[in-house]
């Protein structure tokens, strides 16, 4: 029987982001597709569409939108060894 390999989020075209906001919660892992990263503008449109994700989650939830502190790329997981 075969093993199903789960590909990491790079691999598929996502760039995962840390936010910390003001309130000091933090949410980890929030995907950024890696097309619109890059070129002179760098991280910041990461942070356009992670700030656009909050606003929905939070009409959603019924409550204000936070406003992010700090927003960091995540880092790469180490990989898992393999098991025999």
């Amino acid at each position: 029987m075969a093993k199903r390999v789960k590909q990491l989020p790079q691999d598929r075209g996502f760039v995962l982001f840390d936010a910390i906001f003001e309130d000091g919660s933090r949410a980890s892992n929030r995907r950024v597709p890696m097309e619109i990263l890059g070129g002179l503008d760098g991280d910041d449109p990461a942070r356009r569409l992670i700030e656009q994700q909050e606003a929905e989650i939070a009409q959603k939830a019924g409550r204000p939108p936070r406003a992010i502190q700090s927003l960091v790329r995540a880092a790469k997981p180490e990989p898992k060894p393999v098991r025999d």
